[in-house]
């Protein structure tokens, strides 16, 4: 008996002690004029440092979490904590984060969503961050086995998070997705907005030294609209925001008298984010340039290999492609079958284990005027992109030079990780 009333009473005890800090969360978020809830495919960390800096660059004290290439926690000085996982990454992290760094002052929150299943989409939106301005950047294909087969399925489960009687922003630039986005906002009472790139200028882009999407920009424009924040406010505080550790930096070198504008998209590994990345670039090198596309191919990764082999002859008109990596002979026939000339492909992975030299001369041979645009796909580690990545990783313009910090102290080590267990498992080229 004296044993079932000690368990009676410490389970009250938990339960009573759960409930007090519930409600002492509850009045947190309370206190928060402004909560924002990031979702999406594609640009949700980018989008949240953006909205961050926005709000920061109005005054606004602003607490703010990403879970992009390096988690982060983000406080209203735009100081970064790289979160530290003991385990898996759970919905709670956005409980555990907000009780521990809000603060009396803090006046907004920007949350990035970790959330994939159709439960943890309602629960952590309904019970953990109670956003009334919520973000969808798009709708992709992505995550099907959870969220759906269809891009309609993967907008409904992204509309989970919709807020009841708030405010749904949206860069959906397919108009029958975006009207479902809008018709499921409507049904919890909340308001549609669209951001429309068009509003993004040349200038706008210009003042970003990495990839930007007019799509993530015009959130921040919208966001901005919302709260009565002028655009040049916005702006500057989109340009001021440290971009995340996965965003593309655009880096530029000379070599042989011919400018090199790398880019590297090797984290971008669906069809149409490919397509839609390549086309973005545009304004970031001249017109007339070399364009040349790194083919980056893990042995472990065949199939990816051979879709982007597709991607590339279909999709991209690049004038030259470099193979780096495994299955080189087997994605030039591909690519060849496909239309592409066999002159234009130039095998530079495990069948020649090159120098850094002998890369950067065969890249500047190929540039037929002053300047050549360099953009690495597929994947990211195997030796010969790592002479590449390393190489600028050196240069003055680099992330790590440009916005040096803990948060890029948290993620070399994984990088390098990674790199030892590529590089110890070369494949014998068939």
């Amino acid at each position: 008996m004296y044993g079932i009333l000690i368990l009676g009473l410490t389970l009250l005890g938990v339960t009573i002690s759960w409930w007090l800090e519930r409600l002492y969360y509850e009045r947190q978020l309370e206190k928060l004029r402004i909560r924002i809830y990031v979702n999406g495919i594609r640009g949700k960390s980018t989008v949240t440092r953006l909205i961050a800096g926005i709000l920061r660059e109005a005054g606004i004290q602003t607490l703010a979490k990403t879970t992009g290439s390096a988690a982060m926690i983000i406080l209203p000085n735009g100081h970064e904590i790289p979160i530290q996982r003991r385990s898996s990454a759970t919905i709670m992290e956005l409980f555990n984060i907000a009780k521990r760094y809000l603060k009396e002052d803090t006046e907004a929150i920007v949350f990035e969503t970790m959330a994939l299943l159709p439960a943890n989409q309602t629960a952590s939106q309904e019970l953990l961050v109670k956003g009334n301005i919520n973000v969808i950047t798009n709708v992709r294909e992505d995550h099907q086995d959870v969220m759906g087969e269809s891009l309609e399925e993967i907008a409904d489960t992204l509309s989970l998070m919709i807020p009841h009687d708030g405010i749904l922003i949206t860069a959906e630039d397919r108009p029958h997705l975006r009207e479902r986005l809008a018709r499921n906002a409507e049904a919890r009472g909340s308001q549609t907005i669209y951001a429309d790139p068009a509003r993004v200028t040349e200038q706008d882009l210009a003042g970003f030294s990495y990839l930007s999407f007019r799509e993530n920009i015009a959130i921040g424009f919208a966001v901005a609209e919302i709260l009565g924040i002028p655009r040049s406010t916005a702006m500057r505080g989109m340009w001021n925001a440290r971009p995340d550790l996965g965003v593309v930096n655009i880096q530029r070198t000379a070599w042989k008298d011919k400018e090199i504008v790398w880019i590297p998209l090797f984290a971008v590994n669906d069809r149409e984010s490919t397509i839609i990345s390549v086309n973005a670039l545009q304004p970031y090198y001249e017109e007339g340039a070399t364009r040349i596309g790194i083919l980056n191919n893990r042995y472990d990764r065949a199939d990816r290999a051979m879709r982007f082999a597709n991607i590339a002859a279909k999709d991209l008109a690049f004038d030259y492609w470099i193979t780096f990596g495994a299955y080189e002979m087997q994605v030039t026939k591909h690519m060849v079958e496909l239309g592409v000339p066999p002159g234009r492909i130039i095998n530079l992975g495990f069948s020649v284990n090159p120098s850094l030299d002998h890369i950067f001369d065969v890249i500047a041979g190929l540039i037929k005027g002053q300047q050549g645009v360099l953009i690495g796909l597929v994947n990211i580690h195997t030796p010969q992109a790592e002479l590449l990545l390393e190489y600028f990783h050196h240069r003055p313009d680099s992330p790590v030079h440009v916005h040096a910090g803990e948060a890029w102290r948290h993620y070399r080590p994984r990088m390098e990780r990674d790199k030892e267990r590529m590089i110890g498992h070369l494949p014998v080229q068939d």
